[in-house]
């Protein structure tokens, strides 16, 4: 049994890689502010299944405070780190800037150094595909420079790895960034878009579907996700510190299968039996056309391709939607 530290317990994926870590025989010791970017109830909602574990604890800290997250590693020295807590959504950060400086930002020095002084053996943190930003090679490879972020959410995730990667140089901490595309799936995030269309559509009102629907989305189901980074918790990278070779590594977690915005809309109007009404608007600041990954490293290295079909993954969302909220 491992001690594993997994920051944003709370959230979608923390709550589901937490549950599977648990049921694995893990010890999982969760962290999340329960901030009210979203319905905290549905964060409430998720520990309340945790807690159902006995090898889980929670603690309620902000990562951004640097005393708490000292006294947090001090005292339970993780033997792993999964940090996944940082201020979501590409449109807020245009609004609440200073939310991304604190948590992605000063939140993930603070992690940073937790792992470094209590000698955490491996830390595996989120990323994003919003790192390759305005780049057109199509698919995204972790090999392509991203110094095009569009948005202070990007801005703040490209940080992270460098940050990480100066860490692993520095302290021989060994660090793997993942960059995850466009994860969907039950208990997920309110603010994401296919969770909006649900609750438009089945309460008679018109989804914004913006650039007029030509949009493409590398979709990826949250149990693809959790598999892969089960896999890649285990699958530490090299550990000979020096400026050729960190022990640092960066992967792509997407499903490398693009779909156009329309034919998800399609998908997701036969699971709920209810046409949308489709408001057709231009593309958001920030927003980027599409998003493919290339997984090729994650398959090499963990043997590991996500598969689960756009219309299951859909099919178990819905399910799980009017479960929740008794429709």
């Amino acid at each position: 049994m491992s001690r594993i530290l997994v920051t944003g317990a709370a959230g979608f994926i923390g709550f589901h890689l937490s549950q599977k870590l648990l049921v694995k025989g893990e010890s999982v010791l969760g962290v999340d502010n329960l901030n009210n970017y979203y319905d905290v109830s549905l964060k409430q909602a998720r520990l309340a299944q945790l807690f159902n574990h006995k090898d889980f604890q929670f603690f309620q800290l902000d990562i951004a405070h640097q005393a708490d997250v000292a006294e947090l590693f001090a005292r339970w020295k993780p033997e792993l780190v999964v940090h996944l807590a940082a201020q979501a959504g590409v449109r807020y950060s245009l609004t609440h800037p200073h939310a991304y400086v604190d948590s992605n930002l000063v939140g993930f020095v603070n992690i940073l150094e937790g792992c470094r002084h209590t000698k955490v053996k491996h830390l595996v943190f989120a990323s994003s595909s919003s790192v390759y930003g305005a780049n057109t090679k199509i698919p995204f490879s972790v090999g392509d420079r991203v110094d095009h972020p569009v948005s202070l959410y990007a801005a703040t995730k490209k940080a992270n790895e460098l940050m990480a990667y100066t860490y692993s140089h520095l302290y021989g901490l060994p660090t793997t960034g993942l960059r995850f595309f466009t994860v969907y799936g039950s208990w997920g995030r309110p603010d994401m878009a296919y969770f909006l269309f649900t609750q438009s559509i089945l309460s008679g009102k018109p989804i914004k579907v913006f650039n007029y629907g030509k949009m493409r989305r590398d979709f990826t189901y949250i149990d693809d996700i959790v598999e892969a980074v089960i896999r890649v918790i285990d699958r530490k990278p090299n550990t000979n510190v020096g400026a050729n070779s960190p022990p640092y590594k960066l992967y792509n977690l997407g499903n490398n299968q693009p779909v156009n915005l329309i034919d998800f809309i399609e998908i997701l109007e036969n699971h709920l039996g209810v046409k949308a009404q489709k408001e057709l608007l231009p593309l958001q600041p920030g927003d980027v056309p599409e998003t493919y990954a290339d997984i090729d490293d994650l398959v090499k290295d963990t043997g590991f391709k996500p598969s689960t079909p756009l219309d299951v993954g859909l099919e178990h969302f819905v399910k799980w939607y009017k479960s929740y909220y008794t429709i």
